[in-house]
């Protein structure tokens, strides 16, 4: 990023003082202990003002700040604009800057995989075109804007994440970017407390499509009806991806390993694929990203090694080994049901000499159908495939009860939060260097504790 004051002021309908045209912004920022030079310092209303952070963003090299209105005690000393409302002003700039940069643009959402699935589609988006993408999870009404601002003059491509917590967030975050290609990559359970039930989940995730270009691409799982029905009602151009037969990039012959997996497609025939991680949801996502790779035109070939050579930005399941060799499956940030079974599932096929072991935590901000769901686990836990589990917190009791028919009680522990210590100490003692382990669970468990203690990390 690189404009004038001036035009920054005149792109949010302000009238610039002459001086600005002298002042060179390069870079936004919201943080002021993040602040570089030449940075337009944007102080939000958060759980703190970020108007009382301007002169720590002056010092660390802020030239101007955006300048919410009803906020009195003006600085003097730097630049301000003076806005109705700080937020809705970054928005706006991003707005403008993605029109002034015009790349043609990718939006992805979903309830699980939107991260990983914005990784392979810039990967493979890459391989032909000069491609920015949402750092990090910058996936909301703040860091969309941000991530906008942070494009690359020469940007052809921008892919960018969407989050969704609520109703009508993914309705402005689309008609921010006004994606010529939206995605999503499945319907879950995450955040279903705030939506009540996945028919509303998925009246939620539409949203994207509300600012897609009406000539742009609608791309989704096909094998998931709520998605196939209300896609009917989109007059959109579509491509489904799935393991169904019925769409129109279809995975086969799919191959799991420790930490990758093979598949083919049944449009690119003759090619196999692999992407670094494991688990069937993953072939999905990387579906998605082939789906668009080909409405971009871009090569099979290339976008074989492009998901081959994928770096992802974060790969939440990822493999450690544990203080007695044992490998170690961590994926202790993030869980809800439809993930979790995925884990498991996949989990429950990869290869030992020795024992299987699932750690499972709580799973957080499910509401009244909470208990009901964690029960559910049960049913892609087979004690053929898995020899012990624990469990923990207050609601993996549900799970604990529908377990009790499958395992003897040596194999199946249950622990409450404050017992991770123990939870820890009993699972290694039961360990050998040849068993891996998978632990799962919401943030909020803290299950990296175990985690920690296993690897004496």
């Amino acid at each position: 990023m690189k404009m004038q004051l001036a035009e920054i002021a005149r792109a949010l309908e302000i009238e610039p003082h002459a001086s600005w045209d002298d002042i060179t912004v390069t870079n936004v920022s919201f943080d002021s202990r993040k602040i570089t030079a030449g940075a337009l310092f944007i102080p939000l209303m958060g759980e703190n003002d970020g108007h009382q952070y301007v002169e720590a963003a002056k010092k660390n090299g802020a030239v101007a700040t955006l300048w919410q209105a009803d906020h009195g005690n003006e600085p003097v000393d730097l630049p301000r604009l003076r806005v109705a409302d700080s937020l809705k002003a970054l928005q706006k700039l991003g707005h403008y800057y993605l029109q002034k940069i015009n790349p043609r643009v990718v939006a992805i959402t979903g309830s699980n995989g939107k991260t990983t699935t914005k990784d392979m589609t810039a990967a493979v988006l890459s391989t032909r075109f000069h491609v920015q993408k949402t750092p990090a999870n910058f996936n909301n009404e703040i860091g969309v804007p941000i991530t906008c601002l942070t494009m690359e003059p020469n940007t052809e491509v921008l892919v960018v994440e969407l989050g969704m917590d609520r109703k009508g967030q993914l309705e402005l975050l689309s008609q921010l970017v006004e994606p010529d290609a939206a995605v999503i990559t499945m319907i879950g359970e995450a955040h279903i407390e705030f939506f009540g039930s996945r028919d509303k989940i998925a009246d939620a995730k539409m949203e994207i499509t509300h600012g897609l270009k009406e000539d742009g691409f609608f791309i989704y799982n096909g094998d998931e009806p709520l998605l196939t029905t209300r896609a009917a009602e989109n007059s959109n151009q579509q491509l489904t991806f799935g393991l169904q037969e019925t769409n129109d990039l279809q995975a086969q012959n799919i191959v799991g390993h420790e930490s990758s997996t093979e598949f083919e497609v049944a449009s690119y025939p003759g090619l196999k694929f692999s992407i670094p991680m494991l688990g069937t949801y993953n072939v999905n996502n990387a579906l998605a990203a082939l789906s668009v790779g080909q409405i971009f035109r871009v090569d099979p070939a290339s976008m074989q090694h492009a998901l081959r050579d994928l770096r992802v930005t974060e790969n939440r399941a990822e493999w450690v080994q544990g203080s007695k060799g044992e490998k170690i499956l961590s994926d202790v940030y993030n869980s809800n049901p439809t993930a979790a079974k995925k884990v498991i599932e996949a989990f429950s096929q990869i290869k030992t000499d020795g024992q299987r072991i699932i750690v499972l935590g709580d799973m957080l901000e499910l509401g009244e159908a909470s208990p009901a769901m964690h029960a559910g686990l049960a049913e892609v836990i087979d004690p053929a495939q898995i020899s012990s589990v624990y469990l923990c917190g207050d609601l993996m009791e549900n799970l604990a009860d529908s377990l009790q028919n499958k395992f003897a009680p040596e194999h199946l522990h249950h622990y409450g939060v404050a017992d991770k210590e123990l939870l820890a100490r009993d699972l290694s003692a039961e360990l050998t260097g040849n068993d891996i382990v998978m632990i799962k669970g919401s943030h909020g468990i803290a299950l990296e504790k175990v985690l920690a203690q296993l690897t004496n990390s």
